[in-house]
């Protein structure tokens, strides 16, 4: 199942997405679980496909403002380092563990929103990566059990403003200005993903391929993420971990390249869809 969460009439709701169009789950449904993050902690995505087949509404694409595919995730992890390739353009040496940083919800953005360059810096970086999102919560869960606590996967651009992001040796504050992480378009549910490390990541910049891995790469693959991560922190219905970038980033290329005003970036994940975003500047 494919699903998209967006804004209709200025309200936001979500579907089930069936070929060029969208199927909106009834009334009665949206009331008991008003976002997609409702369904995954009431364990309903069974019935949302059920409601939407049988009482659905139809919805065209074009009536619809994007949203991030989870809007409102309770936790958002993100992986650094975690590809060969882009550990070796960074010169830093292998790690015992994953190094793991977080992102505010306002940092989220949805496909084909505009992606706002701080006007005080030139930095403005592009990471395309897998995110995974969590459909049945724990806590120490085992990495053998690992995918049956993961409702689907979505593409991420994890954009970074590099400068600030560099302060200090931590990385929150480049990776958390408002509106630069792109997230879906849209949710695929793991059914529909039998085999994810045989997916490909592709970030093109205006159709240029800036970073192309197969998931298979990650150095620290989903498994292992998982059980990490729920040692030190619980995981609920909704949380998102977003796996890492592969090499390819502007800022370890000789020159630099960073993006700028009118910029189209796009990240595809084979089967995921293809997050596109404009590079705008904030005022």
């Amino acid at each position: 199942m494919k699903l998209v969460s967006f804004q209709l009439a200025g309200k936001p709701t979500y579907a089930v997405v069936q070929a060029d169009r969208y199927l909106q789950p009834p009334a009665d449904f949206l009331g008991r679980f008003p976002d997609l993050a409702a369904v995954l902690q009431a364990g309903a995505l069974a019935e949302l496909e059920k409601a939407a087949a049988a009482n659905g509404t139809v919805v065209q694409p074009s009536a619809t403002q994007p949203l991030p595919v989870i809007p409102n995730p309770r936790k958002f992890i993100c992986v650094g380092l975690n590809y060969k390739t882009h550990v070796a353009e960074t010169k830093r040496g292998d790690s015992e563990y994953p190094s793991l940083f977080i992102r505010f919800n306002d940092t989220l953005a949805a496909h084909e929103n505009t992606v706002l360059r701080p006007a005080f810096s030139e930095r403005l970086d592009w990471e395309g990566e897998l995110a995974l999102v969590i459909g049945k919560g724990g806590r120490h869960i085992p990495k053998e059990q690992a995918f049956e606590h993961i409702a689907g996967y979505a593409c991420l651009n994890d954009i970074s403003v590099r400068d600030w992001q560099r302060h200090t040796h931590q990385f929150t504050p480049g990776k958390n200005f408002p509106g630069t992480a792109p997230f879906g378009p849209y949710l695929v549910t793991r059914d529909e993903v039998p085999d994810v490390t045989k997916l490909t990541l592709e970030t093109r910049v205006n159709g240029n391929v800036m970073q192309h891995a197969s998931i298979d790469d990650l150095i620290f693959n989903i498994p292992v993420l998982v059980e990490y991560i729920s040692r030190f922190t619980p995981l609920s219905p909704g949380d998102v971990i977003a796996t890492g970038t592969p090499g390819g980033v502007g800022d370890r290329r000789e020159p630099p390249l960073y993006m700028k005003e009118g910029d189209v970036v796009e990240v595809e994940i084979t089967g995921l869809g293809v997050l596109r975003n404009r590079i705008g500047t904030a005022a």
